[in-house]
């Protein structure tokens, strides 16, 4: 590159650079500067001339003169903004690569990759890189700065692709995702390797794949819409302004729209509401997810407790029972209840009145079982309990309890009580105190029932 700076009095200075040595005039911005010797006749006019550009986009753009002043100004303009842009990539970057090591949701972790790769893109676009390492080729500065535009792109393809639900990306669109990420990986891949040699044709196919990135999304769109994904609105929300910007950006490179410093400059801007709003779809997206979780665990809760209880009278059912009460430590006390002539209770009241019966039983069993025993109605009218023999229920207190019960329509309810004390650490000790208080019970019964029979040396009560 030649630069001619033409004075009024017909002094010409010239300047050159080439790709190595052109690194060294890169201000903050890619803002290319020469410092001009003073000289006491005024500039006239500024000419130039490049050869040999490996990006067809390779001219200047926007030349002008500027004193000192203004040249910091720039720069200080210049890293404000960068600096600002990259706090906060840092500050969302560690926040949710940290979310990630708890959650482990894959959008997370799409997300992070892609704020890195913004993160290396605006270090190379912005000139920092120059600045950073002033002997660089300029020619490999661009190729990182292809090489993480290209990187961002896919990232932020796959971004999306986690960041729906699955069905939205079923089918073609799935394919044609992953497709075009792995094609704008390619190409810089391709231009970070091949540069200078094929850099033309690699810069004219990253634009085309830029072109069907920015037509891939109104389609994703769509399709979230279609397929009422709860996420959409915020995803819409964060890419709006990215994709307009880089359409612009994209007419530009194509020469459809006249060049300008702040456009050229505008993926800052779209990077900086892409990396911020995506956090908050983020943060929404994992607010929903608690809140499934939050649902199923709760629900896992009353399937559970549905599993394990009569639906009737709310005690435990026959299986959660034995499940609960086989394997208990040290000796227990079994107790075995049954409604006397329930049958009759049923014909009396009808199948409701004996319904309510038995809930208002369950009630007073529920009363009399101490912390830490065990309450089931193991079927029909007959109830169990269980505690431990150092803190027993007292069965002949249960039944002037149940007695005293006001029942349905004030009718009389009794119960016939077997009691039988041993252990229950296997299910052979079950099987063998169960028959020990079923025979109690049946003695129970068998002496004119509403009584208490008790065996294993306990005392009888009536």
């Amino acid at each position: 590159m030649t630069i001619g700076v033409i004075h009024a009095d017909g002094h010409v200075a010239w300047f050159d650079a080439d790709s190595r040595s052109l690194s060294r005039h890169v201000q903050l911005g890619s803002i290319l500067q020469f410092a001009v010797p003073a000289y006491t006749a005024p500039v006239t006019r500024i000419v130039w001339r490049i050869e040999g550009a490996a990006n067809r986009r390779g001219v200047l753009n926007g030349v002008h003169l500027s004193d000192q002043h203004e040249s910091d100004r720039s720069n200080l303009w210049m890293a404000t903004i960068y600096a600002g842009f990259g706090g906060l990539a840092l500050a969302l970057l560690i926040y949710n690569f940290a979310l990630w090591g708890a959650l482990k949701y894959d959008f997370q972790l799409a997300y992070c990759l892609m704020l890195f790769m913004l993160l290396l893109y605006a270090m190379s676009s912005s000139g920092f890189l120059a600045w950073a390492a002033p002997g660089i080729d300029n020619t490999h500065r661009m190729r990182i700065n292809y090489l993480t535009l290209a990187a961002s792109a896919a990232m932020a393809l796959l971004f999306a692709r986690t960041y729906f639900e699955r069905r939205v990306f079923e089918g073609p669109l799935g394919r044609i995702t992953d497709g075009l990420a792995a094609t704008l990986l390619a190409i810089g891949i391709g231009i970070a390797v091949l540069a200078p040699r094929w850099f033309i044709m690699l810069d004219l196919m990253f634009s085309i794949a830029c072109v069907a990135l920015i037509a891939l999304m109104p389609i994703i769109v769509w399709r979230a819409w279609v397929e009422r994904s709860r996420y959409l609105w915020m995803f819409a929300l964060a890419w709006t302004a990215p994709i307009v910007m880089a359409s612009a950006r994209i007419a530009q490179a194509f020469t459809l729209l006249p060049w300008n410093f702040w456009l050229d400059n505008s993926t800052l801007v779209a990077m900086t509401v892409e990396a911020l709003l995506s956090s908050l779809a983020i943060a929404y997206r994992i607010r929903l997810l608690s809140a499934e979780r939050d649902h199923a665990v709760a629900q896992a809760a009353v399937d559970r407790l549905l599993a394990e209880t009569d639906p009737l009278t709310g005690l435990l059912n026959r299986r959660a029972f034995l499940t609960r009460a086989i394997g208990r430590a040290g000796c227990q006390q079994l107790l075995l209840l049954d409604i006397d002539h329930f049958k009759t209770v049923n014909e009396t009241l009808g199948h409701d009145g004996g319904d309510e019966v038995l809930r208002v039983v369950s009630r007073v069993l529920r009363r009399a079982a101490g912390e830490g025993a065990l309450v089931a109605r193991l079927g029909g009218e007959e109830f169990a309990l269980v505690a431990d023999a150092d803190a027993p229920i007292d069965p002949v207190r249960l039944l002037a309890e149940l007695r005293a019960t006001r029942m349905p329509f004030d009718i009389t309810v009794t119960a016939s009580i077997g009691v039988c004390t041993g252990f229950l650490s296997s299910d052979v000790h079950w099987k063998k105190l169960y028959k020990c208080a079923d025979l109690a019970l049946f003695d129970a019964k068998a002496s004119g029932r509403d009584r208490v029979h008790v065996v294993n040396g306990l005392a009888v009560a009536a």
